[in-house]
């Protein structure tokens, strides 16, 4: 009986959803028992750990850019706690509102499910209608065929799971229903309404939308609660009530509003945080960006899986088009980036002093040693020319005289004895001379031709000819007549 009961309460559901005609979906099917399909036992464990019960209120929250289907259940509190995600097999479309009939748009908005929109006969094993357009997307004239969760991984505009995956949400709401819940709100958003989100888009065009859906986020996040979701002005109004009995109508100018003081007050608290998040995001640099896809996207989960979606060929990574913000046009910055960046610069500028004062007092030390090592590798220059016989240099002409502060006076040097030059060159002119002769004397008593072990200087390798002049000069360091004229080691400079 309680399967005859359940068949003839299903039944109603399976009219409904056969007479929607889905254009966007195609979504016609055979009736079939895979709709009374049970909450898999796991998913109840998962429940119980939560603290709600398969009877409680469900609530949906479905995120396009991460490709994520989030199910939240109602605790006995009437607060609602996450229950899991569903990673989405596919998505089409632009990140954006649905518009019009054929722009392969996901709608994005606060829509209601009831029992009439869910279809047990649907070609794409199971699906539910998300109540797609909703009061807000007629007051701008937006329509387009029936938008669907559904199974078969194929989305021309609708939100596609694999066939296990709505078989389970399926299970879940039918479950809700069953047990007195009229409605189910799913929220649809571009991206998860994260500051590092809304500072990466927002230049889009579509940012004023979002920031209305941003407002409903927040009104859930902070209380806890389904948002009662109104359309007035042409815009959403949430958590609040006509303060003059006048109906909501959402082409007209919005009646005076009653709220919960207590929650606007949290609700403006975290948007004013969030805001101030993207302000510092945007003034540390990072750009605003227009993100293109070719047809939409799906969760990476199912990146190996090309095989079963649609139009797999249209899968491959969005293009990121950076947007410049114009400064002083149309388009200013706001006053809270112009003081973040402010902040920013003043920070980063005191830094950059810090550093440079830091390093200016390192290398400060060690600059005074300078001269003196240069004085001592100037004398030990001249004593190595000295032994080989070279000239000593002429020291530099004085530079000019500038105006720094006078050097601390060098220390006293005890007294060197001077030798008399005649008596240093002397020997070294003796030994010149008598080297001269003895190559004349050599040059005209040898042989026209080389002998085989003797090699012409200009074929010798470098390493050789350098070996030669190191013997030359040891053998010069090492002539009697130079260490006769040399004076002691001691007194040597």
């Amino acid at each position: 009986m309680s399967l005859i009961r359940n068949v003839g309460r299903l039944a109603p559901w399976g009219f409904v959803g056969a007479a929607l005609a889905l254009s966007a979906c195609n979504d016609l099917g055979s009736g079939s028992q895979r709709s009374l399909a049970p909450i898999p036992p796991e998913t109840l464990a998962m429940m119980e750990q939560a603290g709600v019960t398969k009877e409680s209120p469900t609530l949906i929250r479905a995120y396009k850019k991460e490709a994520e289907f989030e199910v939240w259940k109602q605790r006995p509190d009437g607060r609602y706690a996450y229950l899991k995600t569903f990673p989405m097999c596919r998505w089409s479309g632009q990140l954006g509102p649905k518009v019009r009939e054929g722009d392969r748009q996901v709608p994005e908005g606060f829509y209601s499910i009831t029992p009439g929109q869910m279809n047990p006969n649907s070609a794409y094993y199971l699906s539910f209608n998300v109540g797609y357009p909703n009061a807000y997307d007629r007051a701008f004239g937006h329509g387009g065929g029936s938008i669907m969760v559904h199974g078969a991984c194929s989305s021309a505009g609708c939100f596609s799971m694999t066939d296990r995956q709505i078989g389970e949400i399926y299970a879940i709401l039918r479950t809700s229903f069953n047990n007195g819940q009229r409605s189910i709100q799913m929220q649809s958003y571009p991206f998860k309404m994260t500051a590092e989100n809304l500072a990466k888009h927002r230049m889009d065009p579509n940012i004023g939308f979002w920031k209305q859906l941003k407002e409903g986020s927040d009104h859930f996040e902070v209380a806890g609660k389904e948002p009662a979701v109104g359309v007035c002005g042409r815009r959403y109004v949430f958590d609040a009530a006509s303060g003059n009995g006048q109906p909501f109508d959402a082409s007209s100018a919005c009646p005076p509003l009653k709220r919960n003081a207590e929650i606007e007050a949290q609700v403006a608290q975290k948007a004013a945080a969030d805001d101030a998040k993207v302000a510092e995001l945007a003034a540390a640099g990072v750009r605003p960006v227009r993100v293109v896809y070719q047809d939409g996207g799906q969760h990476p989960d199912f990146y190996a899986r090309v095989a079963e979606v649609s139009r797999p060929e249209t899968l491959v990574a969005p293009i990121e088009i950076a947007l410049d913000e114009k400064i002083g046009g149309s388009k200013s910055r706001s006053p809270v980036i112009t003081m973040a960046a402010t902040r920013l610069a003043a920070k980063a500028k005191k830094e950059a002093e810090t550093k440079v004062a830091a390093q200016q007092a390192t290398t400060a030390q060690p600059a005074a040693s300078e001269p003196a090592k240069l004085s001592a590798f100037a004398g030990a220059t001249d004593s190595i020319g000295g032994l080989l016989g070279f000239p000593k240099e002429p020291p530099p002409a004085a530079p000019v005289a500038q105006s720094v502060a006078p050097a601390p006076a060098a220390k006293a040097e005890p007294a060197k004895t001077e030798i008399p030059k005649a008596a240093k060159a002397a020997p070294v002119k003796a030994a010149a001379a008598k080297t001269a002769a003895a190559r004349q004397s050599a040059a005209t008593q040898a042989p026209t031709s080389l002998p085989p072990h003797r090699v012409d200087p200009a074929k010798k390798p470098q390493a050789s000819l350098g070996g030669e002049h190191r013997a030359k000069v040891a053998d010069a360091a090492s002539a009697p007549a130079l260490r006769e004229g040399l004076p002691p080691a001691s007194a040597r400079p």
